[in-house]
């Protein structure tokens, strides 16, 4: 078996007095399609950023490609949650996908044809290639949605990490989104998507991890009704397509 993607373990997070993650463990494996599901507040943010090294732990330990994350992090495609745009800024679908190099080329030097090359082909592999000189206050939700995972691809990163990608779209765009995000796993990348959809994700992803402080991780054909309503606070009812769990 190969060395976990990422590794953390006996992590304890506060903001003052209050526990927002108790002695959460989660390997997430190469081959993974992750989802992270919980109620608000639950950690599930807190989470991603800690594996991150955007934030420290009060406890426990965090590894990232076998190393701290502070110098890994660089490997990773990250979509943060709640990403806004000036609507009243000029800037082009291709200028904000070549924000993703800015990693690799420094505040201050121009970009190279390195850069723009895997700008481009980012935008094609989230079939925005055909915009890529529309400003981006013309975009639709769905459209600004794969903008954004153009930015995170153009990084050339080893894992994608995004956080409610798809909470302002409707269920249509939503659907095209994770068939494109199904794409890429297929092609080897490993994915941990943030979500409180669990009815919607659960044909895409193979494990789920369910946080409220605390963390259950299952297969996904495994996660039980009273591990949710353990989570929530309150019953639950779960579909999973052709099963009621």
């Amino acid at each position: 078996m190969t060395d976990p993607v990422a590794d953390i373990q006996d992590v304890t997070f506060r903001y003052g007095r209050t526990t927002v993650l108790d002695g959460v463990s989660l390997q997430i494996r190469a081959d993974d399609f992750l989802a992270i599901v919980g109620p608000n507040g639950g950690g599930k943010t807190t989470l991603a950023k800690i594996m991150l090294g955007l934030l420290a732990p009060d406890g426990g330990t965090v590894r990232l490609f076998e190393d701290a994350p502070a110098r890994t992090r660089h490997r990773i495609g990250y979509i943060p949650q709640h990403a806004r745009f000036d609507s009243d800024f000029p800037v082009t679908v291709e200028e904000v996908v070549l924000m993703g190099r800015l990693g690799h080329v420094g505040m201050c030097r121009r970009y190279r044809k390195a850069d723009r090359d895997a700008a481009v082909q980012a935008m094609e592999r989230v079939d925005l290639r055909h915009l890529a000189a529309r400003e981006v206050s013309a975009l639709s939700g769905g459209e600004r949605q794969r903008m954004l995972a153009a930015r995170a691809l153009a990084t050339e990163p080893d894992m994608l990490v995004m956080d409610e990608p798809t909470a302002s779209v409707d269920s249509r765009v939503e659907e095209s989104f994770y068939d494109m995000l199904r794409r890429f796993h297929e092609q080897g990348m490993p994915i941990v998507l943030i979500t409180h959809d669990l009815g919607f994700v659960s044909a895409y992803v193979n494990r789920v991890a369910c946080l409220n402080q605390r963390l259950v991780v299952s297969a996904v054909d495994e996660v039980r009704a009273q591990d949710l309503e353990a989570m929530y606070g309150a019953p639950v009812k779960v579909w999973s397509h052709a099963c009621e769990l």
